[in-house]
């Protein structure tokens, strides 16, 4: 596991506020702190002190755990969990600032409540014409993972979905609604709809819109079916320069069930405050992939929920009976060369997908070595040349925008001569000298932007998409498109754009919840520990039907054998319950 250790000033800061809440100066103490701060903003919920204990620490040296362990545990700034102070020590030497201790534990509890609680009444026979009509069984072979996803939703207050891309999350849900409207009759069910991003409950209410008509059940199901989808934030009501939500555990939502798409995405303190606020008698139903990215923030809460990697035994943890993983694909057939890719990148198999990539002789899957620095932009240019040219010539904004999701360049880093900055830099130079675009300013014909803040006010989110491009309607003049989430076309004046920046290249994390044509994957020229197994496999199951990567064979070996590794005890305290003390039923101020 691998952590920066380059102090940051807030973590200098927090360090010597806890000194100062202590009453004492430690050197103990404040590296504690200055450790729990840095390694929450790596993406960590915990600090492992036993095994930092006696390592190196920037310009530190840890000390032994049993003596830095006594010590924190007689500091007044360090307490246990019916104390209240900024760290937490808890019993197998994990130290937590305290606020994310509490979203671990009430996370935990919430969940494992909502597993083992009382299943919601269901018309069996109901239930059961309902899924022979939405899964018919003849000529399927081997078990209908999607039905008994579905068959799970309905029963249970709790279902996980997980599986990867073109394995019919969105699709099973579709028919997991109009499983639940066919049981309340002529009742009306509330429904939310909602994801982490924008762009991402953009694409689940258009994947819902194009699948609800398709769907074998009855005309009044499918007509009341829900297809507006809207983000985690906005669904449980920001408020301005707070931590909190309007609703909470004291103010839940007004829903009878609540779908969150893009799972993987959510962090600890953001999936901790959802579930909270969905009712204990509502059904929740986590739609994603375990083995995508971990969220931005702190944790990797899906891939907790789901045990990736089975590390916690798990046999008395009521879980076992709410997840499902769908594992037919029907996007990438499983003789194709991107899901062989996937599908060995995924399980670390650095040899078999080297192999793949340079022996695989299909146009779907190819490969080449990083070019030198001196060599970039020669190299680049047939690649975008030909990956833009129809976006960039395109008769209207509409065609514009569809042809923008035909090719996209991924980065692995944000820095860098192979990072999203320099590497769109060198984008715009090609196309300029190629005459398909002239950047006479900041704005541009032809220039892509990504949304990076969300401006509820104009309804663009982060991670939505759009071009500059001149306006027929406004006289030629410049305007921002982006396509709504039911398809129509909106047009805003570049400078009331929230912040953003150019993506002719993002990087993979900004690329989750999108789908290309084909793409090219640079990485960087040299191993990093951002290179990991998750981030590869997210690239590669970007491409609907090609991808290019760009690398050195020894960062690509090294990438696919680094799992992603976040410290938490929210696995632990989902899957070996029995260890669990009793928590109490306190309001954790969510």
């Amino acid at each position: 596991m691998h952590v920066d250790l380059n102090f940051s000033a807030l973590d200098r800061q927090f360090g010597d506020f806890v000194e100062r809440v202590a009453g004492e100066r430690t050197t103990e103490v404040r590296l504690a702190a200055m450790l729990a701060s840095r390694y929450r903003a790596e993406g960590h919920i915990c600090v492992p002190l036993r095994e930092v204990a006696g390592t190196p620490l920037g310009e530190f040296v840890a000390p032994p755990a049993t003596s830095w362990t006594k010590k924190l545990r007689a500091s007044a700034a360090v307490g246990s969990s019916a104390e209240f102070t900024p760290l937490l020590l808890d019993e197998k030497d994990r130290l937590y600032l305290r606020r994310y201790w509490e979203y671990e534990q009430e996370l935990a509890r919430t969940i494992l409540a909502r597993a083992a609680g009382a299943r919601p009444e269901v018309d069996e026979q109901l239930l059961e014409r309902g899924l022979e009509a939405l899964f018919p069984s003849a000529g399927s072979d081997g078990a209908d993972w999607q039905k008994i996803a579905a068959l799970t939703a309905v029963t249970n207050n709790l279902c996980v979905i997980t599986g990867g891309p073109g394995t019919g999350k969105t699709r099973t849900v579709v028919a997991i609604l109009a499983l639940l409207l066919e049981q309340r009759g002529g009742e009306q069910l509330r429904v939310a709809l909602a994801a982490p991003t924008g762009k991402a409950a953009a694409r689940l209410s258009e994947s819902i819109r194009g699948m609800k008509e398709s769907v074998p059940a009855s005309a009044e199901a499918r007509a009341r079916l829900p297809e507006q989808a809207t983000t985690i934030h906005r669904l449980l009501g920001t408020i301005p320069d707070s931590p909190y939500f309007r609703h909470n555990k004291e103010r839940p939502l007004l829903a009878d069930v609540v779908v969150v798409d893009e799972a993987s995405m959510v962090d600890l303190a953001l999936m901790a405050k959802l579930v909270a606020a969905v009712p204990e008698t509502s059904r929740l139903i986590l739609l994603g992939d375990k083995d995508q990215l971990a969220s931005v923030e702190a944790g990797n809460v899906l891939a907790d929920i789901c045990n990736t990697g089975n590390t916690a035994d798990g046999a008395g943890s009521p879980l076992r009976e709410c997840i499902v993983e769908l594992q037919r694909n029907y996007r990438f057939a499983e003789t194709g060369a991107i899901y062989r890719l996937s599908a060995a990148v995924n399980r670390g198999d650095a040899n078999s997908a080297a192999k793949l990539l340079k022996h695989t002789g299909e146009a779907e899957v190819t490969w080449r070595t990083l070019p030198a620095a001196a060599r970039l932009a020669a190299e680049l240019h047939h690649d975008v040349v030909t990956g833009f040219r129809t976006c960039l010539a395109a008769e209207s904004p509409a065609m514009a925008l569809a042809a923008l999701q035909q090719f996209r360049i991924l980065c692995a880093v944000r820095k860098g001569t192979y990072g999203v900055e320099q590497i769109n830099a060198l984008v715009e130079e090609i196309l300029a000298d190629a005459g398909l675009l002239t950047r006479g300013s900041h704005w541009y014909p032809g220039r892509p932007v990504m949304i990076t803040r969300n401006d509820y006010n104009l309804g663009l989110f982060n991670g939505d998409t759009g071009l500059i491009l001149s306006d027929a309607e406004s006289g030629g003049e410049l305007r921002a498109f982006f396509l709504s989430a039911e398809g129509s076309l909106r047009r805003f004046l570049p400078t009331r754009l929230p912040l953003r920046e150019t993506a002719f290249a993002i990087t993979v994390h900004k690329s989750q919840g999108s789908e290309f044509e084909r793409l090219l994957l640079i990485l960087p020229e040299k191993d990093t520990p951002v290179l990991t197994r998750e981030l590869l496999y997210t690239g590669i199951t970007r491409a609907r039907s090609g991808v290019e990567i760009w690398s050195n064979e020894e960062v690509f070996r090294a990438a696919v054998a680094r799992p992603t590794e976040r410290t938490s005890g929210l696995r632990e305290a989902l899957w070996q319950p029995a260890e669990r003390k009793q928590l109490h039923q306190s309001d954790f101020g969510f």
